[in-house]
C-alpha cells in the first residue's frame, strides 16, 4: 500500500457533520490501496459541535494507526475579553492555533519513517493548513489541503471588520501555495478558488462530500404514531443568525458579507410558515410533528418557545448517526434550511446533510439559494425548492406534501444514478486518483 499521513482535528470518536468526511476517506482508502495514518487531536469532551460519538469509531479499520497529538497544552489559558478584542484587532493568532500547528508538526515528525509518500490535511481548523505546510518541507513529501469549508470565501464566515476578511484571504493564499493540490468540496467554491487567486488555479480540483450507502440499510421499525413527521438533522445557527442581524456594525465595516442572512439557516422562517399553514388547516395542530435532530443552543429554543406551534416541534438533542438516518429515512418531508443571499448570487456551501437526505429517498422541502445545493437537489429529483425567506412558499409545499401523504400517495421517486455518484466509496476513489497523481504512484 501507498502510506499517506492524514491530518485531520476532528476525528472520532468526535461526532457531527465535521468528521465523517475524514471517516469516510480513512474507512474506505485502504480499498484503493492507500493506507492513511491518522494525526489527530486528544480525545475531544463533550461539545456542543462535535459531540463524541462512538459508533463512528467502530467504523475505522484496524489496519489503520490514529496518532493523537499529546494532551499537555491541549486546553490553553483562555484569553479576558480584552486580549481577545486585541488580537482580533492586531489579526494575531490564538494560543490554540499555535498549540495545534505546533502539536501536528510533532506528532507528523515522530510517526514519519520515510515511507510515507504524502499529507492529506483536512481542514477547518483553518491552522491544520499551516502545520501540514510546514511538516511537508521539513519530511520532503507534499501535501494535499481538503477544504471542508471555503475557509474565507465561505459567505456565513464573520469577522471584525472587511480589513480582517481581506487579511484572512493572504493568509489562506498563503497557506494554500505550498499544497500540491487544493481539494473543495463544491463546483461552485472551486470556481470562486480560481478565480480569487488565479496563482492557486492550476492545483484545484472539487470532491463534494456524500453519504455512505451502507448506512441506509439497516432495518427500519415501522412508525405507528400516526403523525406527519418533518425532520431537520445537525445544527440550527438561530444564534449566529441573531446576532448579525442586530450587529450593524460588523455588516457597515464590513466583517459580514452585506446581503446574506443567517437567520434563515434556522428553523425560524419554517416555523412562521407551520404558523401560516396551522391558521389555514387547524387540524394540522394535532397530526404534524416537527423534530429537530441534534444539539440545539438556548437560541433556538426561545425561537420555539412563544409559536402557536410549540406543541408539535421537538429537538432530541444529539442523536448517533445511526440514529439519524433512521429519522431520515421515516419522516414524511425534510427539511433542507439555508442562508439567504439575492436571487442570482450562487452559494458556495452545500451542507454536508444535503447528501444524506437525497441518499434516504424522501421528500425534501429545500429553503435555498441559488448555487450548487439547487443544481444537486433539482438532479435527485426528491426536492420541492423555494427562497429560504418564502414562508407563503414553504406553507404550500408543507401543504402538497400532507396531502399527498393523506391520500396515500408515494413520495416523488428519486433518480438513483444521479444520487448513487455521491456515494463515498466512488468520492474516495477520486481523492485516491488525487494521491496516486500527487505521488507518482498512478
Amino acid at each position: 500500500m501507498t502510506k499517506i499521513l492524514y491530518a485531520a482535528y476532528f476525528f472520532p470518536p468526535m461526532g457531527g457533520a465535521g468528521v465523517q468526511r475524514s471517516q469516510k476517506f480513512v474507512r474506505y482508502l485502504p480499498e484503493q490501496g492507500i493506507l492513511p495514518e491518522v494525526l489527530t487531536s486528544p480525545l475531544a469532551g463533550d461539545l456542543p459541535w462535535a459531540p463524541k460519538d462512538e459508533s463512528l469509531a467502530d467504523e475505522i479499520p484496524s489496519v489503520v494507526p490514529v496518532h493523537r497529538v499529546a494532551a499537555a497544552g491541549a486546553a490553553p489559558v483562555k484569553p479576558s475579553r480584552m486580549q481577545r478584542r486585541m488580537r482580533t484587532l492586531l489579526g494575531k493568532t490564538s494560543e490554540f492555533s499555535g498549540w495545534w500547528r505546533d502539536a501536528l508538526v510533532a506528532k507528523g515528525a515522530a510517526v514519519f519513517d520515510g515511507s510515507q509518500k504524502a499529507i492529506v490535511a483536512t481542514m477547518s481548523p483553518f491552522e491544520t493548513a499551516e502545520g501540514a505546510g510546514i511538516l511537508s518541507q521539513r519530511l520532503g513529501i507534499p501535501w494535499i489541503a481538503d477544504l471542508r469549508d471555503p475557509w474565507a470565501l465561505d459567505e456565513m464566515q464573520l469577522y471584525t471588520s472587511g480589513l480582517h476578511r481581506r487579511m484572512e484571504e493572504s493568509r489562506m493564499e498563503r497557506l494554500l501555495s505550498s499544497a500540491s493540490a487544493i481539494i473543495m468540496n463544491t463546483p461552485g467554491s472551486e470556481a470562486a478558488l480560481r478565480e480569487r487567486f488565479p496563482r492557486l488555479a492550476k492545483v484545484a480540483l472539487n470532491i463534494t462530500n456524500g453519504y455512505d450507502a451502507e448506512d441506509f440499510t439497516a432495518p427500519l421499525t415501522p412508525r405507528t404514531d400516526g403523525k406527519f413527521r418533518i425532520v431537520h438533522s445537525g445544527s440550527l445557527h438561530s444564534k449566529a443568525g441573531l446576532e448579525l442581524r442586530s450587529n450593524w456594525l460588523k455588516r457597515a465595516l464590513g466583517g459580514a458579507k452585506s446581503n446574506v442572512d443567517i437567520l434563515t439557516r434556522s428553523h425560524a422562517i419554517l416555523v412562521e410558515a407551520l404558523e401560516l399553514w396551522a391558521a389555514r388547516r387547524p387540524e394540522v395542530r394535532e397530526t404534524v410533528e416537527f423534530v429537530c435532530a441534534g444539539n440545539a443552543s438556548a437560541e433556538d429554543k426561545a425561537i420555539t418557545a412563544s409559536s402557536s406551534m410549540a406543541g408539535s416541534l421537538r429537538f432530541t438533542g444529539y442523536v448517533s448517526h445511526g440514529e439519524s438516518t433512521g429519522l431520515l429515512r421515516t419522516a414524511e418531508l425534510l427539511f433542507l434550511p439555508m442562508h439567504n443571499l439575492p436571487p442570482g448570487v450562487p452559494s458556495l456551501i452545500v451542507p454536508g446533510k444535503t447528501y444524506e437526505y437525497i441518499a434516504a429517498g424522501r421528500p425534501i422541502l429545500a429553503a435555498v439559494p441559488d448555487g450548487d445545493v439547487r443544481t444537486i437537489l433539482a438532479g435527485s429529483g426528491m426536492a420541492s425548492v423555494c427562497r429560504p425567506d418564502d414562508r407563503e412558499a414553504m406553507a404550500r409545499i408543507l401543504e402538497e406534501r400532507y396531502a399527498a401523504w393523506r391520500e396515500g400517495k408515494p413520495g416523488p421517486a428519486p433518480n438513483a444514478s444521479y444520487v448513487a455518484s455521491f456515494e463515498r466509496r466512488a468520492l474516495t476513489a477520486r481523492l485516491a486518483d488525487v494521491v496516486r497523481r500527487v505521488t507518482g504512484t498512478a
